[in-house]
């Protein structure tokens, strides 16, 4: 077998192990803030942040909740690294939007976030706020999930098929599932382009 057919028979088994009840239960938490008007802070780093770039898009366009990614304010992410910490530059953005019970915030990581293994530590913090004001947390993570799985109101693992592989996998399952969320009949409120072109 080559490897992208092993690529691609992993993500096959990853579409068979997903838990179908924690997209359903994330679908209902998402559900609740928009009717409660509340608004959604995608937080990720690296290719996790790209994700919350597009994920932004869609929850505004697509579902009609007011949504934003502190990683699209690069002036103000960058300005926060070097006065303050890497640490604390979601935890703050976070302060100054005024985080409240009504928001939720919205993880995409492979790990989850680790203060004991320093690993991601400005999402643990934003948690840890985010639980503080009652703000919901969800999230999309790989592996086990770290510290966004132990307080999330609703986490979507993607599960590992091959330690080799975690880190694609976890990053392209996140777009499949706030791609299913935009999709899903309790969230879309718009159609999309090329959908209702074809009618």
């Amino acid at each position: 077998m080559n490897y992208t057919q092993q690529h691609l028979n992993e993500a096959v088994d990853i579409i068979r192990k997903m838990d179908i009840a924690a997209i359903e239960k994330m679908a209902d938490l998402l559900a609740t803030i928009k009717r409660d008007g509340g608004r959604l802070f995608f937080l990720g780093v690296g290719g996790s942040a790209g994700n919350c770039s597009h994920a932004v898009n869609d929850f505004r366009k697509i579902v009609g909740i007011e949504s934003y990614a502190p990683t699209d304010n690069v002036s103000e992410l960058t300005a926060r690294t070097n006065d303050e910490g890497w640490a604390t530059v979601f935890v703050e953005w976070l302060k100054t939007s005024k985080l409240s019970a009504r928001d939720a915030v919205f993880i995409f990581s492979v790990g989850g976030g680790s203060l004991e293994k320093n690993i991601s530590p400005n999402l643990v913090l934003a948690l840890q706020h985010a639980k503080t004001v009652g703000a919901k947390v969800t999230g999309v993570v790989g592996r086990d999930g770290g510290y966004t799985a132990q307080v999330a109101d609703a986490c979507v693992i993607v599960p590992t098929v091959n330690s080799e592989t975690i880190t694609p996998h976890s990053e392209a399952f996140q777009a499949v599932v706030w791609h299913l969320l935009v999709s899903h009949p309790k969230l879309k409120a718009n159609q999309t382009k090329w959908e209702s072109a074809v009618r």
